[in-house]
Formats: C-alpha cells, structure tokens, sequence
C-alpha cells in the first residue's frame, strides 16, 4: 500500500513539474516575441510647404476661324481661269475664279447702247422743253426711260460683275475643288479660306462655375499635337444664355496664332485662370490615402534617438480636408501644419505608430503642370 502511495505521488509531482516547466517554457517565449520590434519602413517624405496657387477652370474646346467661309458662285457659269493654287495666301479682293462672262458682256453693251440712246434723247427733249417745243410729260416719260435703262446697265452690270469670284477678305485657301472648264451651279464650294491669326477656342463651362469667370481672363490652351506647348489668350465673349438642356453656357476667347501652328477644328484643352492667386499648403497626390470614412497622411514625428546615434522615426496617421488638384499636387486645408514631414509613398506598409526610415532617393511625381514625354 505504501508502495503505491508513493509511486502516485512521484507521478503527481512529474505532472506538476512538467506544467510548471511548460508555463515557465510560455512565458520565456511571450517575452521573447514581444521584445521582438518589426525594423522599419523605408519611406519618402515631403515638408509640407506653402505655394501659391492659381484657380483653375478646365475644359474642351473647339478653335475656329475668326472669319472662314467656303467660297462659292453665286450663280452658275463655265469656269474660264482658276487664279491660284490649293494652300496660297490671298489678299482681301484678289481674283479666285473667273467664270465664261461673254454672253453677259454682250447684254451689258446692248443695256448701255440703250441708255446711251435715251440720255441723247433726253437731252435733246430738254432743250426742246426750253423753247415749249415738247410738253413737260414727254419730258418726264424720257427721263423715266432713261432712269430704266440705267438700272439694266448697272443690273447687268452686276451679273457681270459676279462671274469674278474674289476673296472677301484675307486668309489662307484650302484645296480647290474646280478646274477650268468645269461647270458650276450657285452655291457650289470653290475652295475654303479662313484668317489663321488669330483664332477663337469655344468651350462650355456648367452653370456652377459662371461666378468664376470674367471678360478679359487668361486662358492657356494646349493640344495633343504639340506636347509640352502652351498657347495663350484672352477670354472675348460670355454668351448671356445657358443651355436650359444642359445648363452650360458658352465661351469664347481669342488666341494669338501668327506662326498658324493651330488650325480651325482642332480640339483643344482649355485652362482658364480664375480668380486672384491663393496660397496653399501643397503635397503630392500620393502622400494621401482616400478612404470612405474620411482622407488620412502619415506625419514623420521623432520618439527619442537610437543607439546609433541617429533620431527614431514613427509614421502618425492625421486625418486631413484635401482641396484643389493641380496636375501631381493636391491642396491641403486642415490637418497638416507648415514644416511638417509627410509620407509621400510607401504608406500601405504603415500603421499608426510604425517606426520608419526616409530613403528620398526616388520621388513620386510633384508638378505643378506635368509634361508629356514621347517614348
């Protein structure tokens, strides 16, 4: 009996000592695991500075031609002479086309034989009035004749005259359509010509943004077929309606083109300066995280100094009121304070308290207004 005492007390005491070395065993390793410190992330950072800001308007606009026309006949007639070439440069009156007038002519001579005939004629009668040889109505019949038959010479005149198609004003011709020989009926294009310099850019602005913007404002076009190029102008025209379908109204502003690198039709996109320039506190786009429940940055604070000498870094998450975007940079209202070291990329492997070291060796993009590079 004694025996079996003892040999149940040996295995209680195995027991006991086996959990209590395997608490022992727990501990050492909890202790182990939370003196354990992630190393830090390798992060850029950004002093969160002032920098002045222009208000901006964007839109898409359409250039014309602040005179073009399609040139045509007026009336129909044989193309006798074509006097220029597709592309040349006209003067305001210069001769484009001249059409088969002969027939036209001829009448005009016939017209003004006739009133050559009744001026003599009532010339004559007027000193045949003098002397009560005629009476006062044949007078006044012979002076209505002889009004008639000038207005056919200067209706006929005018026929003439038209079968000289000449530029109304002065421009660049596009590619002509006719050639000599050909047959033209009224109203058939000729060729195009449009004033180059300067041109108008239309674009439409919602309702919402009419209060912004003023007669006289700067606008900086730029187009997809000269990268990195800017053209500027100055805003010429408010339509006083809006758009009761859209609820836009209209705008035009005049540009400077005297090298004609723009032409009509193009499209262009529109960046209207409006409003004094403001200050903001400016960052790139990147340092902010967008979240439904609120835009947050992580703020570079200092927590003492490591062994090495060097100061310990530690991300803290700040809550901001994000602003106007100009190209990489956002404006910041609250949240942020001048001076302070913001995150500018590697804040998806930080959270709030997470020790961090700067490596600004490779920057996210911060421009006021990116270029285009062509690969």
């Amino acid at each position: 009996m004694k025996k079996r005492m003892v040999i149940m007390l040996v295995i209680v005491a195995a027991l006991f000592g086996g959990l209590f070395g395997f608490k022992l065993f727990q501990a050492s390793m909890m202790k182990k695991y939370m003196s354990f410190q992630m190393p830090p992330a390798t992060v850029t950072g950004l002093k969160a500075e002032y920098q002045p800001w222009q208000p901006q308007v964007k839109a898409v606009g359409s250039l014309r031609a602040v005179r073009g026309v399609d040139v045509s006949s007026e009336i129909s007639g044989l193309v006798r002479s074509v006097h220029f070439l597709s592309g040349d440069r006209v003067e305001e009156g210069q001769v484009l086309v001249e059409l088969n007038a002969d027939a036209d002519i001829a009448q005009l001579h016939a017209y003004q034989a006739a009133a050559d005939l009744a001026n003599t004629t009532y010339e004559r009668d007027k000193k045949q009035f003098e002397i009560q040889a005629v009476s006062k109505a044949t007078l006044d019949s012979e002076a209505a004749d002889l009004r008639s038959k000038r207005a056919q010479v200067a209706q006929q005149q005018a026929v003439v005259d038209k079968k000289t198609i000449r530029a109304p004003f002065s421009g660049r011709l596009g590619i002509s359509t006719v050639n000599r020989g050909q047959y033209v009926n009224p109203g058939d294009k000729i060729v195009t010509l449009q004033e180059l310099n300067p041109l108008l850019v239309d674009f439409y602005l919602p309702q919402q943004q009419l209060s912004q913007i003023a007669l006289g404002q700067t606008v900086v076009v730029t187009t997809d077929t000269y990268p990195g190029r800017t053209f500027t102008g100055k805003i010429t025209v408010i339509s006083p309606k809006v758009d009761p379908d859209t609820r836009n109204f209209l705008v035009e502003a005049t540009l400077a083109n005297p090298k004609h690198a723009l032409l009509p039709g193009m499209y262009a996109t529109v960046e209207v300066q409006a409003g004094a320039v403001q200050r903001y506190l400016t960052l790139p786009q990147t340092a902010v995280t967008y979240n439904p429940y609120g835009d947050t940055i992580f703020i570079v604070q200092e927590k003492g100094t490591g062994k090495d000498g060097k100061p310990l870094l530690t991300a803290q998450q700040s809550f901001v009121t994000v602003g106007p975007t100009r190209g990489d940079q956002v404006a910041i209202l609250s949240g942020v304070k001048e001076g302070d070291t913001v995150v500018t990329s590697g804040q998806l492997k930080l959270r709030n308290g997470s020790a961090v070291v700067i490596n600004n060796k490779v920057q996210p993009e911060n421009e006021e207004a990116p270029k285009t590079v062509d690969q």
